[in-house]
């Protein structure tokens, strides 16, 4: 049981790995669109590649989009409107026309003739109006002409009149003015006016409910089929172009045979496929970064970033295609090398957006369109962002991004359609939508370095500012050692930028490599500007142990104000396993007759394992050793670098930090230059 625990905890890496592996590719698929793929490949406008193409099964020819909401359309505008007849309102209109009669009666000293009149004058109105019908006035605007066919409905009869039949709001008022044009009394005209004015109401209602309810009925039977194509006929010719009805066909057959393939007795079969498809693209990625970044390959915090990326873009975009396939290029995988660019390197963020692009080109429609785009896209957001710190960088990447993106889809309408008349510009818009979201990367880069810890240029340039608390602290406690480290960091940034590595993260390792010297700085000799030197009071073991713990402090400082890791690195390794041997010879020269420990006057390492951290090993001895030159010339700075770096290689310094000799020799000869520029000799002024 031991030996298995043992084994477990010895490949606990490997483990973690497939684990990761195996999560990544159930959730892929499992996102993945549940449907079937259809075996050819077509679109409207081109050639039949394949051979002469006949019906393996009876199926319907299914309408496109564009007719099926075209018919909708037609229903909701041609379909008959529904009006509601309210037979109470009648009855209650009268009712209170009379009580207003007998209101009168025992107010006003009108004759019983007139309250007569008033009464049959009023009664002839109100039986006409209603005879015939009111109209809401909300209701007189719903039809488009007078002579429509409407539909009234009375309890649970339906019958059908044209709409000018019934009264409007303006026509009932002018009957009312006509009805008393023959009546004497002043009184009696405007009595008769104010009456029917105040008691009349509309008793015909649109019935918005059932109106839709009535649309909404058709418009579920619409059939979205027409016509069908028997076994065997043949379908199209190859050679033919697919359009019109060909391209309907097609499209019908490539519907019915997805849902035909997608059945429950395949579903295990095609779940088996897309796995396999998704595996191999993970595969291929793991095997890269083993490979050619086995750095990050062994890192598990890195790789589960890596993967996290990919299935984010993955879940992102296959959301959208089930939403709605129209908004398919809104999706910014650009983000992806943007942001695996700004932690890692370009070829790695280049090789997985490429495989990302490649899955997801499975379950989209126009797949190589939709492939040749991104990676195109991919290719130019490769190439173009750098020093994402210099803000106007992005503006004009993701400028050129965006242009890349129309001028490629342009060029796809063009080839597809034969002019530029059918070319849809909606997507210029989704091009443009995409280029704006892509500016969240500088967002989404934030959010990564706090989740995982990880460093970008932003935040290299962030903590290079020589205002950061740590390094105020060094040139106030410790100016000797502020101005070595900002010497340092110039040479380490130019050897950088000539073998290609990252020059920011190089220059801000080398700015906080001695920041441990803050704590003791007068026991380092740059700082000693007073001609005391406190390691004479000392003996060479302890003089050793001040020097060598700067590097256990300074790491200790680091973690405490919350230096990243990778910054922490060149304070850990930038003296390697290299020996203080000024203090190991004196401690030799005081006891001649006793072996010396040769450890105990070691820096504990570890040594460098990047080409970076290899970079600040040789530029910070480099530097240092130059002070002690009392006539520093081109030989004797060029003899100093050459055995400083030689005893550095003697000493296996640099056998993990992958990096060559060519490289080596570049920056030695990059270090003398600049040195040499230093100590050049100046023209002599008169006094």
């Amino acid at each position: 049981m031991s030996n298995i625990v043992n084994k477990l905890y010895q490949n606990n890496t490997i483990i973690y790995k497939v684990i990761l592996f195996l999560v990544a590719t159930t959730a892929i698929v499992y996102f993945f669109p549940k449907g079937g793929q259809f075996k050819y490949d077509f679109s409207n406008g081109q050639l039949w590649k394949y051979d002469n193409l006949y019906a393996p099964f009876d199926f319907a020819i299914q309408k496109n989009e564009e007719e099926v909401t075209s018919e909708k359309q037609k229903i909701k505008e041609y379909s008959k409107l529904y009006f509601v007849h309210d037979s109470e309102v009648k009855n209650s209109v009268f009712k209170a026309y009379e009580n207003k009669i007998l209101l009168i009666k025992e107010t006003d000293s009108l004759s019983i003739n007139q309250l007569q009149r008033l009464s049959a004058v009023g009664q002839f109105v109100l039986d006409t109006i209603y005879q015939k019908g009111f109209l809401e006035v909300a209701s007189q605007d719903r039809v488009s002409s007078e002579n429509e066919i409407v539909a009234i409905r009375k309890g649970n009869e339906v019958e059908d009149f044209i709409f000018k039949s019934f009264f409007t709001s303006k026509e009932v008022l002018e009957l009312i003015r006509n009805s008393f044009q023959t009546e004497q009394s002043l009184y009696g005209k405007k009595a008769l006016l104010d009456l029917l004015s105040e008691v009349v109401k509309p008793n015909i209602y649109f019935d918005t409910e059932y109106t839709q309810k009535v649309i909404d009925n058709e418009i579920k039977n619409i059939s979205y089929t027409k016509g069908k194509v028997a076994s065997g006929k043949l379908i199209i010719l190859k050679g033919d172009t697919v359009e019109g009805k060909k391209l309907a066909i097609l499209n019908s057959l490539k519907s019915e045979s997805e849902s035909q393939v997608w059945t429950a007795s395949n579903y295990n079969w095609i779940l088996f496929g897309y796995t396999i498809l998704v595996s191999l693209a993970l595969l291929m990625l793991l095997l890269f970064l083993k490979k050619y970044r086995s750095d990050i390959f062994d890192d598990n915090n890195k790789v589960t970033f890596i993967f996290f990326n990919v299935f984010s873009m993955i879940f992102i975009q296959t959301l959208v295609i089930k939403y709605n396939s129209d908004y398919l290029y809104v999706v910014p995988l650009s983000i992806l090398p943007i942001v695996l660019k700004a932690f890692f390197d370009a070829r790695l963020g280049l090789f997985t957006h490429v495989l990302t692009v490649l899955l997801l080109g499975y379950i989209v429609p126009d797949s190589f369109e939709f492939i040749y785009l991104h990676i195109i896209a991919g290719i130019v957001t490769i190439l173009t962002v750098s020093e994402l710190y210099k803000r106007a960088n992005l503006f004009i990447s993701v400028a050129q991004i965006t242009l890349i993106y129309m001028v490629t889809y342009f060029a796809f309408s063009i080839i597809k359609e034969g002019n530029i008349s059918q070319i849809n510009w909606t997507y210029f818009m989704l091009f443009a939508a995409n280029g704006l979201l892509s500016f969240l990367s500088i967002i989404v880069i934030y959010m990564y370095e706090k989740l995982f810890g990880l460093v970008s240029d932003v935040t290299l340039l962030e903590l290079s500012n020589t205002n950061t608390k740590l390094l105020r602290e060094l040139n106030e406690k410790a100016p000797g050692t502020f101005q070595h480290s900002m010497q340092v960091a110039n040479l380490a940034e130019a050897a950088a930028n000539e073998i290609g590595a990252n020059s920011m993260l190089v220059r801000t390792g080398a700015l906080y490599h001695d920041i441990g010297k803050i704590l003791n700085p007068m026991y380092f000799i740059e700082n000693q500007s007073t001609g005391v030197n406190p390691h004479n009071d000392l003996s060479p073991r302890d003089s050793s142990k001040i020097i060598t713990d700067h590097v256990i402090k300074g790491v200790e400082l680091a973690k405490k104000n919350k230096l990243p890791d990778r910054i922490i690195d060149f304070i850990r390794t930038h003296h390697g396993t290299s020996l203080t041997y000024y203090f190991y010879r004196k401690e030799q020269e005081l006891n001649p007759d006793t072996k010396v420990d040769i450890d105990a006057f070691k820096y504990q390492g570890p040594i460098p394992f990047s080409k970076e951290t290899a970079i600040l090993m040789m530029c910070d001895a480099a530097e240092a050793a130059s002070k002690s030159l009392t006539q520093p010339t081109a030989l004797s700075i060029s003899s100093l670098i050459d055995k400083i770096i030689a005893k550095q290689m003697t000493d296996n310094q640099f056998i993990n930090s992958n990096i060559t000799f060519r490289e080596i020799e570049t920056i030695k000869k990059v270090i003398k230059k600049k040195l040499m520029n230093i100590y050049h000799l100046r023209v002599e002024y008169p006094e």
